[in-house]
């Protein structure tokens, strides 16, 4: 099978290597990539919002399969532009991405599948979000509807910041505070059967001890066991399930990733929000676990025969990835500094721990930071523990002046807390 894959961060740099490890796998292309994403997969140049283009680069390729990694091209439609050219397409359609495009769609979609959510409000105007933010009260929750890159969610005890972010929102969701631990768990789906992954736990705040501004996620583990073990099996039933089976009704069917984003509350598992792919940073350690090759069941989700599938094999391992940021972030990034460590890493961690690349380009013969992410560093272990461990030993081997990171990721959990 020959593979392309569409973006260039540390999702798809932990896709690629998957695939990359995948027998079936005779041919692996990216585009755009990374720097480290060509070191598995060969790059080719291409606009990832470009239908046209990216039909046109499977074409040329002689691609068996196209997997969309980000949000933006999927709710541009460029899946739908891959699919008009006969090419299987693991990713959902324009119109079924509006899910995570959308945040008022996919409370629309939630209430009509009887999924449970926070109670919100879709405000338009500075009347609405007073009345909205007075309605629910502190902590405010405010969204912003479109795509926001990871950022466009503030918690917030403080009125003004609440207001000033809905502000700078064209349409914002307001909705109540959720308590609890927050859960991801991906599902795979061809629009009909679906079929969860093993679910992990990011880390959406910069700074160590939930501090500082929301980011794209500073680090993420798996598996968690702390949670209830009937969890997978209540999310399919009550979530994923009727989410699937709502957009097929709808004559929307989504295939491709399905991610919920979950609150553990005191009330009940609760949605916080959908989003049409694989989140990064908790891509890296689900696939990190995951041991049935990948390529096949991407596939069986682009061509619907997900259901003739063996059930998923996973590792008993424990992952975790830690995101490795640049000055600034989540500011205006500072990019362009030098990258040293990666070849240390490899030479002295590998295999059990091992550098996946989200913002970073080649510049003669270093690699530099391109990007507010710059790498997540991922390692396994016997347990949280171990893999906690290896991950920030590997981590203290790189150097990118200016950086940050966090280094509680996993903390608690691997305590037993």
């Amino acid at each position: 099978m020959k593979v392309l894959v569409i973006g260039g961060g540390a999702r798809e740099h932990a896709l690629c290597r998957s695939l990359s490890l995948d027998p079936d796998v005779s041919a692996l292309y990216c585009a755009p990539g990374n720097a480290g994403i060509a070191e598995v997969a060969e790059l080719r140049p291409v606009d990832a919002l470009d239908g046209a283009a990216v039909a046109a680069l499977a074409g040329e390729l002689g691609a068996d399969l196209v997997v969309v990694g980000p949000e933006a091209p999927l709710v541009a439609g460029v899946g739908d532009a891959v699919r008009a050219a006969g090419i299987p397409v693991f990713g959902p359609s324009g119109e079924a991405a509006r899910l995570e495009g959308s945040k008022a769609f996919a409370k629309d979609v939630m209430a009509a599948a009887g999924v449970p959510t926070a109670r919100s409000y879709v405000c338009t105007t500075a009347e609405e979000v007073d009345a909205a933010l007075d309605a629910f009260g502190p902590p405010y929750v405010v969204k912003d509807d479109g795509l926001a890159a990871g950022k466009g969610v503030v918690v917030t005890g403080d009125l003004d910041a609440a207001r000033t972010h809905a502000a700078g929102c064209e349409r914002v969701v307001i909705e109540e505070y959720l308590d609890g631990p927050e859960v991801s768990l991906f599902a795979i789906t061809d629009g009909v059967t679906v079929l969860p992954l093993q679910p992990a736990q990011d880390f959406k705040r910069a700074l160590d001890g939930d501090e500082g501004p929301n980011t794209g996620g500073m680090g993420a583990y798996s598996p968690l066991s702390w949670a209830d073990p009937k969890l997978v099996d209540e999310v399919l039933e009550t979530v994923l399930q009727p989410t699937v089976d709502e957009l097929r009704r709808r004559g929307t069917p989504f295939s491709g990733l399905l991610y919920a984003g979950l609150a553990l509350t005191s009330r009940g598992t609760r949605v916080i929000e959908f989003n049409a792919r694989f989140g990064d940073p908790e891509t890296q350690v689900v696939l990190a676990r995951l041991r049935t090759p990948l390529a096949g069941v991407l596939l069986g989700a682009a061509n619907g025969t997900l259901d003739s599938l063996p059930p998923l094999s996973w590792s008993d391992e424990a992952a975790v990835t830690v995101v490795i940021a640049s000055h600034n972030y989540p500011g205006t990034p500072r990019t362009g500094d030098p990258i040293e460590g990666l070849a240390e890493v490899a030479a002295e961690h590998g295999p059990e721990a091992y550098v996946l690349h989200a913002g970073t380009r080649h510049e003669g013969d270093s690699v530099v930071s391109a990007g507010g992410r710059v790498l997540s560093v991922t390692a396994t272990g016997e347990d949280l523990a171990q893999a906690r461990e290896r991950a920030y030993k590997a981590v203290a081997r790189i150097r990118l002046d200016g950086s940050q990171h966090r280094t509680d990721i996993a903390a608690e959990a691997a305590a037993g807390r």
